[in-house]
C-alpha cells in the first residue's frame, strides 16, 4: 500500500444506540466497526482508527439468565490463581470492560487487537 492511501484514513467517529439491544448483537456490530469493515477500502492489515461511542448502554438485553449464570473467567498467570467472576458483578463494577472482553473474543488475534479495544467509549 503506498503512502498516498494511508494518508486517505481519517479519524471516524461512530455512535450506536444500544437501548433494547442484545449483548452479543451490540458485541459482533462494534467489532465489524472497528475492523473497518464497513469502509469500501477495508483491509485486514490496515487499523482504521474508527472510535466506537455507545449510549444508552444501561439498557442492554442479556437474554436467558445470562446475567446471573454465566461466569467470566481471568488467569492471573500464576499457578492456581484462576479467578472466577460472575456476569452481574462484573456488569455493576465495570460495564465497559465486560464489553471490551466479549468484543475482544470477536476481533482477529493480531496486534491490532489492543489498539482497537482502546476505541471503546461509553456515553
Amino acid at each position: 500500500m503506498s503512502k498516498e492511501k494511508v494518508k486517505e484514513i481519517k479519524k471516524e467517529e461512530i455512535e450506536i444506540d444500544a437501548e433494547n439491544m442484545p449483548f452479543g448483537r451490540l458485541a459482533s456490530l462494534v467489532a465489524y466497526y472497528l475492523q473497518g469493515k464497513h469502509k469500501v477500502n477495508y483491509a485486514p492489515y490496515i487499523d482504521f482508527p474508527v472510535f466506537i461511542k455507545i449510549k444508552n448502554w444501561g439498557k442492554i438485553i442479556f437474554s436467558g439468565d445470562k446475567l446471573d449464570k454465566k461466569i467470566i473467567y481471568k488467569h492471573t498467570g500464576y499457578i492456581g490463581h484462576l479467578k472466577e467472576y460472575k456476569l452481574k458483578e462484573l456488569w455493576q463494577k465495570n460495564p465497559l470492560k465486560v464489553i471490551q472482553k466479549a468484543v475482544a473474543g470477536m476481533l482477529p488475534k493480531n496486534k491490532l487487537r489492543k489498539k482497537r479495544i482502546k476505541r471503546i467509549i461509553l456515553i
